[in-house]
């Protein structure tokens, strides 16, 4: 049985994406991965894996209520299959998957708890090293993905 394995990052909604970056650089000591001043975002890292803090330029006028928790991530054990079987439990389950984004170093799922809070679960595509190396340089966004697309073209590729 597939199962989650450990948090893997928090993304913040913050005011001042520079500000941000400089505390918990300077502050706390982590490695800045990827600083994208024009869209706002910045990726940091303890240094063992991709990211640990993501940091988002909030959208719109920055006032409590928008600012903080963007999202809790949780990696999984296994990969593509094993996240698909988690997947098809939550759905099974009655909770609404809002989204599935593959950003080429890892594949997620987005959901909410009860409250509201937006929950993220993914698969590592490639050893957390490396990601970090294909975050710090990757291009634009992740894309959305379906199970079976994914999947087909990996046992195709065998």
């Amino acid at each position: 049985m597939a199962r989650i394995e450990r948090v893997g990052h928090t993304v913040l909604y913050v005011s001042d994406v520079d500000r941000a970056v400089a505390f918990y650089r300077d502050k706390l000591g982590m490695e800045t991965v990827r600083h994208d001043e024009k869209n706002g975002l910045a990726f940091m890292s303890f240094g063992r894996q991709h990211h640990d803090i993501g940091l988002f330029r909030v959208r719109g006028e920055p006032t409590k209520g928008n600012l903080g928790l963007s999202h809790v991530a949780f990696v999984i054990e296994g990969g593509t299959e094993e996240l698909k079987e988690l997947h098809d439990d939550l759905v099974a389950k009655g909770v609404d998957v809002v989204e599935r984004t593959d950003y080429g170093y890892t594949r997620s799922v987005y959901f909410y708890d009860p409250d509201g809070n937006r929950l993220e679960m993914y698969c590592e595509l490639l050893e957390p090293l490396a990601g970090k190396r294909y975050l710090a340089n990757r291009p634009g966004a992740g894309k959305a993905f379906h199970f079976d697309d994914v999947l087909a073209g990996a046992a195709e590729a065998r």
